[in-house]
């Protein structure tokens, strides 16, 4: 190497103070992005090469060094010296080394500030292709747990209070809606993630002849960044999909919220497989929803990154400034958790079993029909709903004061509360009814519980296919 390894040096003698050395450092994080790095440049020495910036031969040989520098990085023959500031200035030494007057002409027409945030695009998108995936494999997993359990019936709750019947398929489905969205938002980001900002230097731009589309299409963008400025000086991706990342998690931290209720023995409506669950170091009969709970907790570190990183950009001027070295610490965080968490919550829902008798039990101990006994009175026997709302409400409080349930009322009872009460009652009340009544679209019923599985099943053969 040579004998300084900044490749500022220069102007000043780039004879930092070794914490200070060590404080502006980057390559503990960015050294993740050597693939990238080689790749942007070997992009940006093809552009150079095309529009004779530099002699094409010398290009050839620069070539031929960078793709030998990136199959002995993925080997493991050449390891990465941390003593660097970052990973690009080792990526320009080792290259220097072996060809020393070529190496130094790699950055023509180029600063790191390009450099960097084009390696972090091109690192976004690979990130959100394996997010991606991740999610998919959590919706086939729920889809598939949705069918196996369409006619089981679970208290659905609001304010954590028993209320209506649903089927379990339905309640999973919900959270089919809310990750589909999160895979939708990750789709959506990449249009703004796939902008090239190679070529605009330091800020301004660059006096060689260069040619921005050429590179961005080597690289797989999209489309070439319309203001050097903000080339350099945009983050708005990276929170974007830091923001992305923390919806994602806190609709997995609501179902791992879910699973943790569910699984004590005050709910026992599922059972974790013992693979995804731990025990205690001093309880011998405790079983711990560690995953879940983990899951849960972690939601906080992601949060934690959208906050850091929108604090970091909201008093910077234009353009680059040094601050924004905190983003990729930042978003390789988030991303490495979310895969963290997607890797080990879809085995886990994959392998829960569910208690189907003590979820109906539940079901029908908390008076979840009497909306339904209420809608008796209303549209079979023309009783305004609130006056139908009042007696179902009389008739929940003598039951509850009585030890019964609608069920178990007697139909003399019924009929001191309403003399329009008769036989039909009992079928109306009936929770396999109550539940298939519901064919509103969206509904709980299983008619519209199996629409809702078959248009998830389609839209993900679709987007496995694609």
């Amino acid at each position: 190497m040579r004998k300084s390894n900044k490749i500022w040096e220069g102007f000043t003698d780039a004879k930092l103070e070794p914490i200070a050395d060590k404080f502006n450092a980057s390559i503990g994080i960015d050294k993740r992005l050597w693939r990238e790095d080689i790749t942007g440049s070997l992009a940006h020495v093809s552009m150079l090469k095309k529009t004779n910036v530099l002699d094409p031969k010398d290009c050839d040989k620069i070539t031929t060094e960078l793709q030998k520098i990136y199959s002995e990085l993925n080997s493991g023959a050449l390891v990465i010296d941390e003593s660097f500031e970052d990973i690009h200035s080792f990526i320009e030494n080792v290259l220097s080394e072996r060809l020393p007057t070529l190496g130094k002409m790699l950055h023509t027409g180029r600063s790191r500030n390009d450099q960097t945030i084009t390696d972090l695009r091109l690192y976004a998108k690979k990130a959100i292709d394996d997010l991606k995936i991740k999610i998919r494999e959590l919706l086939c997993i729920i889809v598939e747990k949705a069918e196996m359990h369409i006619d089981d019936i679970l208290p659905g709750y609001t304010h954590l209070q028993r209320a209506q019947p649903v089927s379990f398929a339905h309640h999973l489905m919900a959270y089919y809606e809310m990750f589909i969205r999160d895979y939708d938002r990750f789709v959506d980001v990449t249009k703004r993630v796939l902008v090239s900002p190679l070529g605009a230097a330091a800020l301004a731009g660059t006096s060689y002849p260069i040619d921005r589309e050429y590179s961005a299409s080597i690289l797989g963008f999209l489309e070439v960044s319309r203001n050097s400025i903000d080339s350099v000086s945009d983050r708005d991706f990276v929170i974007e999909i830091i923001s992305n990342c923390a919806i994602l998690i806190m609709h997995l931290s609501r179902f791992s919220e879910e699973l943790v209720l569910w699984s004590t023995t005050e709910f026992g409506f599922i059972k974790l497989s013992n693979k995804f669950s731990t025990g205690s170091s001093i309880m011998p009969q405790k079983k711990n929803p560690d995953i879940a709970e983990l899951t849960r907790g972690k939601t906080g570190r992601v949060y934690g990154n959208l906050m850091a990183i929108l604090t970091v950009m909201k008093g910077l001027p234009l353009a680059y400034n040094k601050d924004m070295q905190e983003d990729k610490e930042l978003l390789l965080d988030s991303i490495d958790t979310l895969i963290d968490c997607l890797s080990v919550f879809t085995p886990m829902i994959k392998t829960l079993s569910v208690n189907s008798n003590v979820m109906l039990k539940t079901a029908n101990e908390g008076f979840i029909n009497a909306t339904d006994c209420a809608d008796y009175l209303t549209s079979q026997k023309g009783v305004p709903f609130r006056t139908a709302y009042t007696i179902a409400g009389n008739i929940v409080k003598h039951c509850i004061e009585n030890n019964l349930t609608l069920e178990t009322l007697n139909l003399d009872k019924y009929r001191e509360f309403s003399p329009h009460f008769d036989e039909s009652i009992y079928e109306a009340i009936d929770m396999n009814n109550c539940l298939n009544k519901r064919t509103s679209f969206g509904g709980t019923a299983t008619s519209e519980v199996s629409k809702q599985i078959k248009m998830a099943k389609d839209h993900l053969l679709k987007l496995n296919e694609a």
